[in-house]
């Protein structure tokens, strides 16, 4: 993590999403990722933090991870991003509320602006945040990688400390998923540093060590 790289998250509602802040301190410029839910408080760190949100970037579309997309994208004007084999999913929503037996409607959802391949690059300022296509938690999802002193990916849903995103909900595939974490997430070094969906932070070194669910790489 360079001294002027930002890198903050927080848990947000309904089900505890990390919402991830990547930032440039000197251009006071930063990409959003998965504004999960209470937008005014997102809205409110960045400012905070004195950064103008320039992306928002979903790793992947559960409703649980896009709930105040919107609420950003409309005070930002900034470009919402996916990748389109998560479309129908953010379509969907209504579809993924009802299965969960969620007893209210789903938000508005903001437009999607472009959709992310694995290899692309997001920007914002001296910023970059590599796309890793990681299929298995959905078809669509996606880490981010982002280089520095201290290596850092984003891994949405798909790798967690000591676990890993579930596999049987809409185009969720197991084999595909342990695929995705040992040949393209244990292939960082092992210092880097995992931001999950949920819950604490890990390293790839302590996965690759120590996930039962992947066993090793």
């Amino acid at each position: 993590i360079r001294p002027s790289m930002i890198i903050e998250h927080f848990s947000v509602a309904p089900l505890g999403c990390n919402c991830v802040i990547l930032g440039d301190e000197e251009r006071g410029t930063a990409i959003v990722v998965d504004p999960g839910g209470e937008g005014p408080r997102i809205l409110a760190r960045l400012a905070e933090l004195g950064l103008k949100c320039e992306g928002i970037v979903h790793t992947h579309t559960h409703f649980d991870h896009i709930g105040a997309t919107k609420e950003v994208q409309d005070a930002t004007s900034a470009p919402t991003m996916i990748h389109e084999d998560d479309l129908f999913l953010y379509e969907g929503v209504q579809m993924q509320l009802d299965s969960f037996g969620a007893p209210f409607r789903a938000p508005e959802m903001a437009e999607i602006d472009r959709f992310l391949a694995d290899g692309d690059t997001v920007l914002t300022g001296a910023l970059e945040a590599d796309v890793v296509h990681t299929p298995g938690h959905s078809p669509g999802s996606i880490c981010l990688t982002v280089e520095g002193d201290r290596p850092v990916v984003v891994a949405g849903d798909t790798l967690f400390a000591r676990s890993v995103g579930r596999t049987d909900l809409w185009g969720g595939d197991t084999s595909q998923l342990v695929d995705s974490i040992r040949r393209k997430l244990f292939a960082l070094p092992d210092e880097t540093l995992v931001i999950c969906g949920h819950g604490p932070s890990t390293t790839i070194g302590e996965e690759r060590r120590l996930n039962p669910f992947v066993g090793g790489a």
